[in-house]
């Protein structure tokens, strides 16, 4: 049995079960060892062989449950201690064991488990007990009977508490009792059916003592139970195998962590074992602890100074004497375990002397003069070797998050290491990786170089770091013969271009350029680095067109991020940008705003170029008067029409800087969105709306409610007094650069307050409160004032009128505007009055002409149908004729006639006059005056033209 439990092999472990294990896995993990237990995972072996022994339900057998009277033993055992009684306590025991060889019933379960207390009380005196138990205890490891369903329910306490006793088993001063108790836990993971089923009952379910040994919190018993076997190898061997399998669940595991197993596994790590298990078992249960816990909870538990040089010191030995396949990959395993604990700051990794290790480790290749730390050290082109050298990458980016391990970086050439990878992939690297290996390489180091640059910026500077970069980016958007893998996950993009290349240099240089460092970024411009950003910026741009990724989206971002550092305030390298610049910059704010949301980084990208604009075109004329040309300002308030909560605020900005240019203020007054909406409607909205997010209150028709404080915010009333010193600014001044209405009031200072066409009384409203922002942002810091002076001391006499005053003129200042607010509604509401006067008369006087239309139209109808009626009209006429002819007569006055002759209508005629001329000289005959009886002559030649037309 101890043979065995020495030559079983490690199990190979499941594949992919964590994002920083290593991907590619193989089968055999352990040495050439005798396969007498199988794997120790999963029981695939067993079930296998199960299969082959077992098809077909003609090998199941049915047996008939023998009956045993267990009180009897019960009693037996509990009897004093003789030679002859011992023999029947043993046979009774044999007989027990015989019983229930099949398996044992739920319901004797509390009486077995009293006879198992029994008799490992006897062990300590009589050794003889020990096979008994042994074979009792196998017992537990068959399927439980039950003979109802509804048995496992109803006997799950008794079940959970039984296999909690096998735990405390444990005390048991005897090996094989120990092994056997761990034999019989592994079992419980064999899901093989039994080979023979009792007759009236029925085995519990494959997953029942699973789930009861959670119940029972076994696994945490077990880790205890370590304690006493810590000198035993085989014993100790069988608990971690034990452990293995029941780490496989997240309750067991959470269990084991409260029993501290990852401290007390990791100091077994360099326990005396030649067959190498302990090292294997203990690191694959941290693998299921890591996985299915709280890995932070694990890396505290390991973060001991004891246990770092544990795993350090296993690290090392696997490191120089580890060639087997096995022994790399488990390497690689600690490794993993190593880089958890560099990202716990509380674990001793630099005190422990790791860190040093893993940095010498992470460079030796790539350093001129290797660290002694890792002399005699040789790599192979294996996977394993190379998966640990994309280990130790990743560890240099954890351990440059701790500023005490930044020594350890500069002085083991980390930068010069990392550098060797920015070159073009003219042909593999070291030890003869292959393309797709070395690209790997060279994209997850220069992935780090993003990570370690700004901290090493001498060392930066001193390799020459921006003429490397300058020169790698160049061959990235050359014609160059180079198509990329893209396998690895830093070479997402990069299939068949450079891409990826191109996006972690630019990462590199934007993390640099962050720093803002004049000695950095003049480097940068006298090798020309702004022209070649343009000319990335536009082969990124073109590559869009083609297909949009978040990649290039990426790419372009990073390149307008890094020309606004570098241009910043410095009027020589905006002129270097100013007309290219501005062309390029155009499109990205025409963006349509629906991508804003497509998650792709339109977002990120729109206020890359927005940044971009603040800090290369702003402050330098000629680029700005370019950028109006282009009806910059028009876009820019477009863009602000979308009302989007994390532009405005900067495209605002941009429009206050803009004003200082003399040619913005009638571009904004210019512009016209939908509906005709002026610029100043625009702004006057997005106050309201900003007032409405900040929670201040105001009456339906946006008045002033509260005089005291007629612009604080809900937020800001809720804050405490809190006396703050003179050099830290108040809530009050904070919040001026946190919202938008400061920049709102400044663009109205610019455009005036005053002639703002199309604005509605609502509007007016609103602007009479932005007109005198500022005299309220001035109460408000008073009234800070006085609280804090409340609350320090109390203000002489005189001071305290001073503030009172102060604070009245801020109240008259609420009260003034409010005024204002009503007499602007009131002759709103008067000229509202007079509009709707004005309409009424117009609609009053077009009812009338139709009353006055339909009455001529009936009394033309009474004319034409009553001759009577049209008599009458007649005398009518010839009565108003009459009564308006003058009464007083001029000698020699000329009397018409308004009769006309030969009329045959019954309706008054139209509009006739007849001109009688008596020539006093000429003698001429007089002109023919009776128009209306005469006919016209045509002519049959007119007639003809008539009909014609």
């Amino acid at each position: 049995m101890a043979t065995l439990a020495v030559t079983e092999p490690p199990a190979s472990r499941a594949p992919s079960l964590s994002p920083a294990r290593s991907p590619a896995r193989s089968p055999a993990r352990s040495p050439a060892l005798s396969p007498a237990l199988g794997p120790s995972r999963g029981g695939g072996e067993r079930r296998r062989n199960a299969l082959d022994a077992g098809a077909g339900l003609g090998a199941i057998q049915d047996t008939q449950l023998r009956s045993v009277d267990l009180n009897r033993v019960i009693k037996l055992l509990q009897d004093s201690n003789s030679k002859d009684l011992e023999k029947e306590q043993l046979k009774s025991l044999k007989k027990v064991a015989k019983c229930f060889e099949n398996g044992l019933p739920l319901k004797d379960l509390a009486q077995i488990m009293e006879i198992l207390n029994l008799c490992a009380e006897k062990i300590n005196e009589q050794e003889a007990f020990t096979k008994p138990l042994c074979e009792l205890i196998k017992l537990c490891g068959l399927p439980f009977q039950k003979k109802k369903f509804s048995d496992e329910i109803s006997y799950s306490t008794v079940v959970s508490k039984f296999i909690a006793q096998l735990g405390y088993l444990m005390r048991v001063p005897s090996s094989e009792v120990r092994i056997q108790i761990c034999k019989c836990i592994i079992s419980f993971y064999n899901t093989e059916p039994p080979r023979k089923l009792v007759s009236g009952c029925q085995p519990t379910s494959a997953n029942y003592k699973i789930q009861m040994a959670e119940l029972g919190e076994l696994a945490e018993t077990l880790v205890l139970s370590l304690a006493v076997v810590e000198s035993q190898l085989i014993e100790k061997l069988w608990v971690l195998k034990a452990l293995q399998h029941l780490s496989s669940s997240g309750v067991n595991c959470r269990l084991m962590l409260k029993a501290q197993a990852a401290s007390r596994l990791c100091l077994y790590l360099n326990g005396d074992d030649p067959s190498g298990q302990l090292v294997f078992r203990s690191s694959e249960i941290l693998w299921n602890l890591v996985e299915n816990t709280s890995k932070e909870e694990v890396c505290n538990q390991l973060s001991s100074l004891e246990c770092v040089h544990t795993l350090k010191e296993v690290f090392e030995d696997l490191l120089m004497h580890g060639f087997r396949h096995y022994d790399r990959q488990l390497r690689n395993d600690l490794l993993v375990f190593a880089t958890l604990l560099a990202e716990n700051p509380a674990a001793p990794m630099i005190e422990s002397g790791f860190a040093k290790l893993l940095i010498a480790l992470a460079t030796f290749t790539e350093a001129k003069i290797p660290s002694p730390l890792v002399k005699g050290l040789k790599l192979t082109c294996c996977y394993e070797d190379f998966e640990m050298k994309k280990l130790l990458f990743h560890v240099i980016g954890v351990l440059s998050k701790d500023p005490r391990a930044v020594q350890f970086l500069s002085e083991n050439d980390v930068m010069p290491a990392l550098l060797y990878y920015v070159k073009p992939n003219q042909k593999p690297g070291f030890y003869e990786w292959s393309a797709a290996q070395y690209e790997e390489l060279q994209l997850h180091a220069i992935a780090i170089l993003a990570s370690v640059a700004p901290l090493l910026i001498d060392k930066y500077m001193s390799c020459q770091a921006n003429t490397l970069l300058l020169v790698f980016l160049e061959w990235c958007i050359g014609q160059d013969a180079f198509f990329g893998q893209g396998n690895s996950f830093h070479g997402t993009s990069g299939r068949g271009n450079k891409l990826a290349q191109m996006r972690y240099s630019l990462r590199v240089l934007r993390s640099v350029v962050a720093l803002y460092n004049d000695a950095v970024n003049l480097n940068l411009c006298d090798q020309g680095a702004i022209s070649q950003l343009l000319d990335i910026l536009k082969y990124a741009v073109n590559k869009s067109k083609e297909k949009e990724d978040a990649v290039l989206l990426e790419i372009q971002a990073d390149v307008l991020f890094i020309l606004s550092a570098v241009c910043k305030n410095d009027l020589l390298r905006n002129e270097f940008f100013s007309y290219e610049g501005v062309d390029i910059l155009i499109p990205f704010i025409q963006m349509d705003p629906k991508k804003l949301c497509s998650g792709l980084g339109h977002s990120f990208l729109l206020l890359s170029a927005l940044d971009c604009l603040w800090s290369c075109v702003l402050g330098f004329y000629i680029a700005e008067d370019y950028f109006l040309e282009k009806q910059g300002i028009f876009l820019l308030l477009d863009l602000l029409a979308v009302k989007q909560k994390n532009l405005c605020n900067i495209i605002l900005g941009i429009l206050v800087e803009f004003c200082d240019n003399p040619k913005t203020t009638s571009h904004i007054s210019t512009w016209r969105g939908e509906k005709d909406q002026t610029a100043a409607s625009l702004l006057i909205q997005l106050w309201r709306q900003e007032e409405l997010d900040l929670g201040i209150k105001r009456d339906r028709y946006g008045r002033i409610v509260d005089m005291k404080r007629p612009i604080t915010s809900r937020f800001q009333k809720q804050q405490e007094v809190s006396p703050l010193p003179a050099n830290c600014p108040s809530f009050a001044i904070m919040e001026i650069s946190e919202s938008i209405q400061a920049k709102l009031y400044l663009l109205f200072c610019k455009l005036g307050f005053e002639n703002l066409p199309g604005l509605p009384a609502k509007d007016c409203v609103t602007l009479a409160i932005i007109q005198h922002y500022i005299d309220f942002k001035v109460g408000e810091v008073w009234s800070e004032i006085c609280a804090e002076l409340k609350e320090e001391f109390k203000p002489i006499e005189s001071d305290e009128e001073a503030l009172k005053v102060l604070s009245e003129v801020s109240e008259d200042t609420g009260r003034k505007v409010a005024a204002l607010q009503t007499a602007v509604l009131e002759s709103q509401h008067q000229q509202e009055i007079q509009e709707e006067q004005k309409t009424y008369k117009k609609i009053k006087a077009i009812h009338k002409q139709r009353e006055m239309l339909n009455k001529s139209w009936e009394n033309f109808l009474t004319r034409t149908s009553n001759y009577e009626a049209l008599k009458k009209a007649k005398r009518l006429q010839e009565k108003s004729i009459e009564a308006s002819r003058p009464k007083l007569k001029t000698q020699n006055e000329a009397v018409y006639s308004t009769h006309i002759k030969g009329l045959g209508t019954t309706i008054g005629s139209g509009h006739l006059v007849t001109v009688k001329s008596t020539p006093p000289l000429t003698g001429r005959p007089l002109n023919v005056t009776e128009f209306a009886l005469r006919k016209l002559p045509l002519s049959e030649e007119a007639l003809k033209k008539d009909q014609k037309h």
